[in-house]
């Protein structure tokens, strides 16, 4: 599980500054001012256009804090601004872009040239004109040239109910998917290396600009790795990210990776019919070969290509059952919530850990970590 958020950008080389001959020095301050409400006049027209972001179910549009410098003679202008940008009825705040726009003169206004990512994750936009489709429970994001959305929002349409009858209603009960093209522009919404998630088939991120409380997460499709899993992985891996999204609000720095990726896992594979062997194969096979984990998945082991990647969330997904086929459901939950409580901060991680594992199930972080072991063996 990931997190960006997005931070105001300032242009560099401050204020424009423009100057008329001298024998009229003061109408200096007022023509820029001139120019600046006319900049902010033309961003605001194009805000109401949406022509960047036609296809979408926009409820708010607008460019804050702008900032203009000069660029190549009077006739043109580079202006720094935040685009911030809020989706109808899954966004309650809008998402913040920091844009580098481009302005020519046309006649007595200004006319946007070129308009491009200023900092943090480009727009979903930058990269081609998009559609939407609305499912019950989800809004699915893609490329007008891309693959049918009805696959997707089934998919997220399934995962939101199977979700919610674990984790309750107090989460919003909706998802926003955004399926790029190619998984090239996937990374580059993540602001990573493309290498680094070949093997990552959906990332949940925190909208650009929003307030860390507020429920305005995306779930990142990658194209190409959900292209190559079956109609079974596709769904397991939309509920995961859908339990990531709805779990946001009890999930804090001081939650143990393992705790958090397993919870989802477990979510997803609910109900599944599927054996452990079945779910965590990769697992099977290092116990068979003599190479079983000794201790519970470290936040590392979960980075993007890291090795082992695919055991990390097998074992998570082997405690979190332990938890819930001991003590019930119930009381993973309540663990999970526990655990994720604002009373964290300051104390040390895995001491918390010991105590709540203790108070709300009866046996603490080494004892835990023993009866874990002993289901590791049993694969």
């Amino acid at each position: 599980m990931l997190s960006r958020r997005g931070a105001l950008l300032l242009a560099a080389g401050g204020l424009v500054q423009l100057s008329l001959p001298p024998a009229v020095p003061a109408a200096a301050p007022a023509r820029s001012a001139d120019r600046y409400g006319e900049v902010a006049a033309a961003l605001a027209e194009r805000a109401r256009s949406a022509a960047p972001w036609a296809g979408l179910p926009v409820a708010e549009t607008g460019y804050r804090n702008l900032v203009l410098a000069a660029s190549g003679g009077p006739e043109r202008l580079t202006a720094a601004a935040d685009l911030a940008v809020r989706i109808a009825g899954y966004d309650e705040y809008p998402v913040v872009y920091p844009r580098r726009i481009e302005l020519v003169r046309a006649g007595d206004g200004w006319r946007v040239e070129r308009e491009e990512s200023a900092g943090g994750p480009p727009a979903p936009w930058d990269f081609g004109p998009l559609r939407s489709a609305p499912g019950a429970h989800c809004l699915v994001l893609g490329p007008v040239a891309g693959p049918d959305p009805a696959e997707l929002v089934a998919v997220g349409d399934r995962a939101v109910p199977a979700v919610t009858e674990v984790w309750g209603g107090a989460w919003p009960g909706r998802l926003l998917l955004e399926r790029p093209a190619t998984e090239e522009q996937f990374a580059r919404l993540l602001e990573g290396d493309p290498d680094g998630w070949t093997g990552m088939a959906a990332v949940t991120v925190a909208a650009p600009g929003a307030p860390w409380h507020t429920p305005s997460d995306r779930v990142l499709v990658n194209p190409e790795a959900y292209g190559r899993l079956s109609d079974f992985g596709r769904q397991v891996v939309i509920t995961h990210e859908a339990t990531h999204v709805a779990t946001r609000a009890d999930t804090r720095a001081w939650t143990p990776l393992w705790l958090s990726e397993g919870v989802a896992d477990w979510t997803a594979y609910r109900d599944s019919g599927r054996s452990p062997r079945q779910i965590a194969p990769e697992l099977a096979r290092d116990v068979a070969a003599g190479k079983p984990p000794t201790a519970l998945p470290a936040d590392r082991d979960f980075a993007a290509g890291a090795t082992g990647i695919a055991q990390a969330y097998e074992q998570s997904w082997l405690a979190c059952e332990l938890i819930a086929r001991v003590h019930g459901p119930r009381r993973l939950v309540a663990f999970y919530r526990a655990i994720g409580a604002a009373d964290g901060q300051g104390e040390e991680r895995e001491r918390r850990t010991d105590r709540l594992m203790r108070r709300e199930l009866g046996v603490g972080l080494e004892e835990f970590t023993r009866l874990w072991l002993e289901q590791v063996a049993a694969l």
